[in-house]
């Protein structure tokens, strides 16, 4: 390898962005958040980087392993680069913006850093873009949120989107009572991640009876919501857990009342990556792409003197990225050297993008073609150029 490609490699997962995909993603990015501004929710910026005990702590333990870490010199004490945005809002909301009526609502994008990808998502530097409802404790909040991320999705061009509805801590709920150690708690976790049935029930010794059915009856009603929710209604659930179903029920109506057509399905076991939720979430899929275009869900802030009730959603633009369809190369202008100043600055007021011909001696037609122009300005006017 020769020198100059040696200084030109990167770190795994780490990766340039360059033309079109870059501008591409910041077109996306400008139409979600106005989408959110649009919503009502207000822009918000938080540093790259924090304090460690600040950034890692509460609802940011569950993605402590995920942090990059640094000294910083002007203090001595221990920063992390962020891992996702989400804590970094609620610290923003329960801090600074402690006093600002509640609902607040709040939205934001920006690079994230982790340590390490994974299976469907090699990257390790990539952009987020979110919004987060705090101080609102009615499943309304939540219903807003999934109407809201449909409507930024498709404003980027993508309609082919289904939300996954999960609640993580209604299995812990089943079992509350049941004491697991070590060795089984980890059995128990493989056979939910594997959707394993068969498994679940010959724990019935170790989770009770009546549990065990419960979660088998769990993973049977996995699928389309409207299906899935006349399954769930019709299990033996404890009380707090038939409170929950029938909270998901609320939010399965609310996002059909307005959206009928929605693409909706329900997988109550399913709680990894959902570490710090404490209702409700989402996922939100698209055929046009692996992996998900985000997700999000209930959860309580934890930054202040008050707990709160939150809900929020946070997209991944490499995700985004993969699922939009195929763009259309814009139309560029090639200016030749004679082109007045009033002329371009014209040009570029009726959204035409312009480049400026730098060599005088290159011909006017050859040159467009070679920097991949589309049109010459040319005695006014503006000419397609014939291939």
């Amino acid at each position: 390898m020769n020198d100059s490609l040696d200084k030109a490699l990167l770190p795994a997962g780490m990766q340039d962005g360059l033309p079109p995909e870059a501008q591409m993603e910041a077109d996306a990015i400008q139409s979600l958040m106005s989408v959110f501004i649009g919503w009502g929710y207000q822009r918000v910026k938080p540093p790259l980087m924090e304090f460690e005990e600040n950034l890692l702590g509460g609802i940011g333990q569950a993605l402590n392993e995920e942090a990059f870490r640094l000294q910083d010199p002007a203090s001595r004490r221990m920063m992390a680069l962020r891992p996702d945005q989400t804590p970094q809002v609620a610290r923003i909301a329960g801090s600074r913006m402690s006093r600002s009526p509640r609902p607040l609502r709040l939205a934001y994008s920006g690079e994230i850093v982790r340590v390490r990808g994974s299976q469907i998502r090699s990257e390790r530097q990539f952009a987020q873009v979110g919004a987060e409802i705090i101080g609102a404790d009615t499943l309304k909040a939540d219903v807003e949120v999934a109407l809201m991320a449909l409507d930024a999705i498709e404003a980027v061009g993508i309609d082919d989107i289904s939300i996954d509805l999960g609640l993580p801590t209604l299995v812990s709920t089943i079992i509350k009572d049941t004491k697991l150690d070590a060795s089984a708690e980890a059995a128990f976790r493989l056979a939910l991640d594997h959707k394993d049935t068969a498994e679940i029930m010959s724990m019935e010794k170790l989770i009770g009876k009546k549990q065990a059915s419960a979660i088998g009856g769990l993973l049977e009603a996995v699928g389309p919501a409207t299906k899935a929710m006349k399954k769930l209604k019709s299990l033996n659930l404890p009380k707090d857990a038939k409170t929950m179903i029938d909270g998901l029920s609320q939010v399965v109506d609310g996002i059909l009342s307005k959206r009928p057509n929605a693409s909706l399905t329900i997988d109550l076991v399913e709680n990894r990556g959902f570490e710090y939720h404490t209702g409700i979430t989402f996922a939100f899929f698209s055929k046009s792409s692996r992996g998900e275009l985000g997700r999000g869900g209930r959860y309580q802030t934890d930054f202040g003197k008050v707990v709160e009730q939150a809900t929020g959603l946070t997209l991944f633009m490499d995700t985004i990225l993969r699922a939009l369809p195929a763009g259309k190369n814009k139309d560029i202008i090639l200016l030749p050297p004679q082109t007045g100043h009033d002329e371009a600055v014209k040009l570029r007021s009726e959204g035409w993008i312009t480049i400026q011909q730098l060599d005088d001696k290159a011909k006017p037609e050859a040159e467009a073609k070679r920097l991949g122009c589309s049109h010459i300005f040319a005695k006014s006017k503006v000419t397609k150029i014939k291939k």
